[in-house]
């Protein structure tokens, strides 16, 4: 029987199932911090010029897209769903919100001017799954990062569909608060790893309720 190296508890209070992996939130929520609060400041009105999305494409669409999904195949080798379907849905959305970007600046498309009902209705899906991924974290810290996130992507599926500049701009703070929440979370979870003790707290709920039961996986392993 091989040797099983033991994997560090995710901030979603599941263990990975494989040695070979470290725990994929970290990378996926520095990604999406990174992405999120660098398009919300510019939604907020903190900078902005007329060749801001020129400089902002390879930015979402490398670090928040491409780096949150294959976090997210690595939570999926890792037996992580939470992770796979948090960082695997916005991982998309940034490569998506990349591409529809690049097609602006190509002239291939034209950026709508007034109500934009099409990115608003992006959000919406992007809320729903949010919002549900907020409830199945087991961790305090993920939990009101996922929040705040969900939060912001409800607020800018209605500003994007009415228009709203009211509504834009407290989605973008929202946004922001939520990429202040994910660097957090994320900064906890590596200082873990690294120190093999909790440093900044992640308030994980299975601390409080009791352990977890086996999972297959680990029940194969342990045999």
């Amino acid at each position: 029987m091989r040797d099983v190296i033991s994997v560090p508890e995710s901030a979603a209070g599941t263990t990975s199932g494989s040695h070979r992996i470290a725990v994929p939130w970290v990378l996926g929520l520095y990604g999406l911090a990174s992405a999120t609060f660098v398009v919300a400041a510019r939604m907020a009105g903190w900078y902005g010029g007329a060749h801001s999305p020129f400089l902002l494409l390879p930015f979402a669409a490398v670090l928040g897209g491409l780096t949150q999904l294959l976090a997210a195949m690595w939570a999926f080798e890792g037996e992580d769903t939470l992770g796979t379907a948090m960082l695997g849905t916005w991982g998309s959305f940034w490569i998506g919100y990349g591409i529809l970007n690049a097609l602006f600046l190509s002239g291939r498309l034209t950026e709508p001017s007034g109500p934009y009902p099409e990115l608003g209705f992006w959000f919406i899906p992007l809320a729903l799954i949010t919002w549900m991924g907020a409830v199945a974290a087991a961790s305090t810290a993920l939990t009101i990062t996922l929040v705040f996130l969900a939060a912001g992507a409800s607020i800018a599926a209605v500003a994007n569909i009415s228009m709203h500049g009211g509504l834009m701009l407290l989605g973008a703070w929202l946004f922001i608060i939520a990429a202040v929440l994910a660097w957090y979370t994320a900064t906890a979870m590596m200082f873990e790893a690294a120190w093999g003790r909790q440093l900044w707290p992640l308030g994980r709920l299975h601390q409080w309720i009791g352990p977890r039961p086996p999972t297959m996986s680990s029940a194969r392993h342990a045999g």
